[in-house]
């Protein structure tokens, strides 16, 4: 069995950011989600746990990293097809989010890249599968 994988992110506004990653077609786990964190599905082993600042805070000594200023670290998933890439990241921008530039396409590959509304940077992929 492969284990799980879980990243715990920082988010400034609980409900807002669910509401946006919804919108991005993610869904939620409402065992492991409550007033102060929830467990975003991005796979069968890949789970974002997002945290509100203050509890997410609680399991650190550091400092949080300011992303209006700062990248802390750059999230990538896949996607079915370049046009799905284009899509997602449309709607991450009428959800409130930013576009990280023009799209880039390497031939094999094809990303465009979004900030979230806490300006997580997350790049979108497809790779062309007979390139695989």
């Amino acid at each position: 069995m492969a284990p799980k994988f879980f990243v715990n992110l920082p988010v400034r506004d609980l409900p807002r950011s669910m509401a946006f990653f919804t919108a991005l077609g993610f869904e939620f786990d409402p065992k492991f989600t409550s007033d102060h964190s929830a467990c975003m599905i991005v796979s069968e082993g890949a789970l974002v746990m997002l945290a509100t600042e203050s509890f997410f805070g609680g399991f650190t000594k550091r400092k949080l990293c300011d992303t209006r200023t700062h990248e802390e670290v750059l999230f990538a998933f896949s996607a079915s097809s370049r046009s799905d890439v284009d899509a997602i990241v449309a709607k991450a921008v009428a959800h409130g989010g930013v576009s990280a530039g023009p799209p880039e396409d390497h031939g094999f590959m094809y990303d465009h890249g979004f900030y979230d509304l806490d300006g997580h940077g997350w790049n979108v992929v497809w790779t062309d599968p007979s390139a695989t």
